[in-house]
């Protein structure tokens, strides 16, 4: 576990707990490594620790980040990482849609914010802001500053 009052900074500790679990063979080339939500979980740290022991081992070559689909031990291309047929964006795009259609979110009503997105799917920041920046496109919400994403009316939705 994680030494809080050492001299080691904490995100130093986690890359080399990952770092271990790679040399063990308990992650292997192209399996996922832990998000950085999973990560904090994990650990208990912030979301910044764990980026930057991320970042680390993508640094050392480690490890590689897709965006929308995570991060993958090795360097991109070795083992037999399955590219996502959908991205994650799309997807929770996607769910929201569906909640929209079968009415769980009535339109002029709030969508989940952002911050509510990352923790659902247990993903980045930008993947949820990708997703609802693609509902907006698409004419699924809308967005009112300081107040935040709307379902559209029934007669501003896309044509299907």
């Amino acid at each position: 576990m994680l030494d809080h009052d050492g001299d080691t900074h904490l995100y130093l500790q986690i890359a080399e707990i990952i770092r271990e679990r790679i040399a063990e063979g308990r992650l292997s080339p192209g399996q996922p490594v832990a998000s950085e939500a999973a990560i904090r979980d994990e650990f208990g740290v912030a979301r910044t620790t764990a980026r930057r022991a991320v970042r680390l081992l993508r640094e050392e070559g480690l490890v590689y980040t897709v965006q929308g689909e995570g991060t993958f031990v090795g360097p991109p291309g070795e083992g037999t990482r399955q590219p996502r047929k959908t991205p994650m964006y799309r997807q929770i795009a996607e769910d929201v849609i569906e909640r929209i259609r079968s009415g769980v979110i009535r339109p002029r009503r709030p969508i989940p914010s952002e911050t509510a997105l990352t923790q659902e799917y247990d993903v980045a920041r930008e993947t949820a802001r990708r997703a609802v920046a693609l509902l907006r496109e698409q004419g699924w919400i809308y967005t009112v500053p300081q107040r935040g994403s709307f379902a559209s009316p029934r007669e501003k939705w896309p044509a299907e």
